[in-house]
């Protein structure tokens, strides 16, 4: 009796950690991902994996370096081109595993991974830009250290970290984080929806 309820607390255990982190990679999930894009994307997961193992212990600003690298290796392409959707938010599964995406996709995979490896959230934002270099909307991940610093830019297009400040091509819109449901600027419904449908993704693991 005492050996099952050892298992049964080891399980317990096991799920709530689980249900605690919401990005994590496990063998039933490669193999997924392998029987659903193939070999090198099971390659991609287990260099993410390698990744995630070699930052767990470092900086923050070690962190972010890390993972604005890893991700923006991935090529970009439109939603229209990969989901044959105008707007779609994906799951780091699916970014990784289709190895290509928009802004939005770089930003969710970088934030829920930096979530992961115990960056504070609430200094993470989905912060949406316009950009002189481009005619549509931008989105890009900012860091803030204290609510009061000037953020550091996580940016698809650039691999190097700026503040914002060095960013003269970058306007700020309004900042999201559906973690705090906290808003600069205006009211965005759509934020709002495109989040929940992206937690119920993540729930269900995605690929």
């Amino acid at each position: 009796m005492n050996k099952l309820k050892a298992s049964l607390l080891l399980l317990l255990f096991f799920y709530v950690h689980i249900l605690s982190s919401e990005f994590y990679i496990d063998d039933e999930l490669i193999n997924r991902v392998e029987k659903e894009y193939g070999i090198h994307a099971k390659r991609r997961f287990l260099a993410l994996q390698d990744m995630l193992n070699e930052l767990k212990n470092k900086s923050d600003l070690e962190k972010l370096e890390g993972v604005n690298n890893f991700f923006n290796d991935v090529r970009y392409a439109s939603d229209q081109k990969v989901y044959n959707q105008s707007d779609y938010w994906a799951t780091p599964w699916e970014f990784l595993g289709k190895d290509m995406g928009d802004c939005e996709d770089y930003v969710i995979s970088k934030y829920f991974i930096l979530k992961h490896l115990g960056v504070d959230y609430k200094k993470l934002y989905f912060t949406y830009v316009r950009s002189s270099n481009f005619k549509e909307p931008h989105m890009v991940l900012t860091y803030f250290e204290t609510p009061r610093s000037e953020p550091l830019i996580l940016d698809n297009n650039n691999r190097k970290i700026f503040i914002a400040s060095q960013r003269q091509d970058l306007t700020p819109i309004y900042n999201f984080n559906g973690d705090v449901l906290n808003k600069v600027g205006v009211n965005n419904e759509k934020s709002h929806k495109k989040w929940d449908e992206l937690k119920l993704n993540m729930q269900r693991k995605k690929i």
